[in-house]
């Protein structure tokens, strides 16, 4: 096992990054998926050393099909904005979302979670895993005109992430997500094609990125019938309950089936961005593996991936991060504790 990147090391990868996004060609919205995919397989099939990562196309290609999905619905900005498929290249519309579209306009009724059990879906991961392994893969490592290959190394099947990438990757996963969807978003505001369908728009981050408040009230009605309608945190009886992230999304900004509670209004805006005790933690464990078949069926009805060992992956990962940087969980309503490794073993 190769011990974890030196402080030093981190910090090196984080000015290469900052130089990708500023020095990279960023011609499509490709490579942005491309540096989201790698941070969410870092967390779902990582660990915490500095041995190379194995990646496959086809699984960042199920990533992109992911990503892509809900952008392949049409967009209007606001008044006088045109309804319409972003335009995701500054030339004719980007192949993957293309292929998507074709294969939601044919199987209308499919959404992003029930896509994997369609026939065609493995056709159309392999489309798009070619595309990416020709575009992105080729080319995302392209700073200021020179390849300067600190992410990974190509290989006819995928890439193998660079001796302590898989680390940094894990580690600053939200930071990743936050610069990659935020030059994303400018990126489909400063593509003259888009115009028409923009507008004066403040919603696009969310219709990019986020769960619809149609989604989150069929969560909402799926887990109260499930589960039951009390606070998951507090236990009372809620009547206008809060669909909350239980790893914060500001943590790990994707929806995932399994990660969703209802929660007492006043629980979710205590709780805010910070992680459940262990107390929390245990008894989610515990639903979810119990409900995990109805939860998964929720995540088909809301259009949602439902994955628990994604779930409880990004969990993990969560808490060991909580764990090596010393921080405090959540009990109740300004009541905190130290996270240690009594929480890890909630996983074991």
């Amino acid at each position: 096992m190769t011990p974890a990147p030196t402080p030093e090391a981190q910090l090196a990868f984080l000015t290469k990054l900052q130089r990708l996004f500023a020095e990279g060609d960023f011609t499509a919205t490709y490579k942005y998926a491309l540096l989201i995919s790698l941070a969410d397989l870092a967390v779902e099939v990582g660990r915490d050393d500095g041995d190379p990562l194995l990646i496959t196309n086809r699984a960042i290609a199920a990533k992109f099909i992911e990503l892509y999905w809900q952008q392949t619905a049409p967009y209007a900005g606001g008044a006088g904005a045109v309804a319409g498929l972003l335009a995701q290249n500054k030339g004719t519309q980007a192949a993957v979302v293309t292929a998507i579209a074709e294969f939601r306009r044919q199987r209308p009724t499919t959404t992003v979670h029930s896509a994997r059990s369609v026939p065609g879906y493995g056709a159309l991961v392999q489309q798009v895993a070619q595309t990416v392994r020709s575009q992105p893969v080729r080319y995302l490592q392209n700073l200021g005109g020179q390849t300067d290959e600190f992410l990974y190394e190509s290989l006819a099947g995928g890439v193998v992430l660079k001796p302590g990438v898989g680390f940094c990757l894990r580690r600053f996963q939200p930071l990743v997500q936050q610069l990659a969807r935020s030059h994303w978003v400018g990126h489909i505001k400063r593509n003259r094609l888009n115009l028409p369908l923009v507008g004066q728009a403040n919603d696009l981050e969310s219709f990019l990125f986020e769960a619809s408040r149609q989604t989150l009230s069929i969560v909402g009605a799926g887990l109260r019938r499930v589960i039951g309608s009390n606070c998951f945190y507090c236990g009372s009886s809620v009547n206008e309950a809060d669909v909350d992230h239980f790893i914060p999304f500001s943590l790990h900004p994707r929806d995932l089936c399994h990660n969703f509670v209802l929660s007492h209004p006043a629980c979710n805006r205590s709780k805010s961005d910070t992680l459940a005790a262990r107390q929390h933690l245990a008894r989610w464990i515990e639903t979810t593996t119990e409900h995990n078949d109805a939860l998964c069926e929720i995540g088909e009805d809301a259009g949602l991936i439902a994955d628990l060992s994604s779930s409880r992956a990004v969990a993990n990962w969560g808490y060991s991060n909580a764990l090596a940087g010393g921080a405090q969980a959540w009990i109740q309503a300004r009541t905190y504790e130290q996270v240690d490794n009594n929480y890890l073993d909630c996983f074991a």
